[in-house]
């Protein structure tokens, strides 16, 4: 099986196949053109950075077959936003569905720590036709399968984490191959140094997108 996968910016991705399509975390670092032609758009939670409430409800409300499925937050605020409820699907991990032809299973329930003081809202990482594998803002590994994870979208800068657990999440979930996410907020430099580290320690190929970029990933 072959599926084309887009990055655009921070921790959108947008999967293509057979002429349909979705899109994760279209969030305001983001570019998300996208949600004016997808069919699904799945969020991991709702922090800004990976959802634009008002942008999303709007999408919902203007195209009548666009459907979400994001944790129960998500979708409440999306609702109080005006958007439909009978195409805003609450999950949470554990929970399997069907988005525009791709088979999800979701894994996990919160977002990584990033201080005691700070709530930590609802998170689930989606696993894509058990092969794809976006955790949001999360470390979270799904059990393992009788398929090993083809690509693993690996968040490597953010508040609420250390590249040393990067390497570590890398290895953990041993994909094929990591295409690295979530790093709006490095330098050049700094993208460059993550990509050195996570590179030659992860223990997988490794793959970083320009905003636009497509690549075919086969499973």
């Amino acid at each position: 099986m072959e599926t084309d996968l887009t990055f655009w910016g921070h921790a959108c991705i947008q999967l293509t196949r057979a002429g349909r399509s979705l899109v994760i975390d279209p969030g305001s670092f983001s570019d998300r053109a996208s949600l004016a032609t997808v069919d699904a758009v799945l969020v991991t939670h709702e922090h800004v950075d990976h959802v634009v409430m008002d942008e999303l409800a709007g999408a919902v409300v203007e195209r009548s077959t666009l459907e979400v499925w994001a944790p129960r937050g998500v979708v409440d605020l999306l609702a109080d936003t005006g958007a439909s409820g009978e195409r805003l699907h609450a999950v949470r991990g554990g929970d399997r569905f069907t988005a525009a032809g791709f088979e999800i299973t979701t894994v996990g329930d919160v977002h990584a720590l990033i201080h005691v003081d700070v709530p930590r809202v609802a998170n689930v990482a989606f696993v894509i036709d058990g092969a794809i594998l976006h955790p949001g803002d999360s470390f979270t590994v799904p059990e393992a399968g009788e398929e090993q994870i083809a690509v693993l979208l690996a968040p490597v800068s953010a508040p609420w984490l250390s590249v040393r657990e990067v390497i570590d999440f890398v290895r953990a979930v041993r994909p094929r191959r990591v295409v690295p996410i979530h790093s709006a907020l490095l330098s050049d430099v700094g993208n460059a140094l993550v990509d050195r580290l996570v590179a030659g320690m992860g223990g997988a190929d490794y793959q970083r997108l320009a905003v636009g970029e497509t690549i075919a990933v086969t499973y």
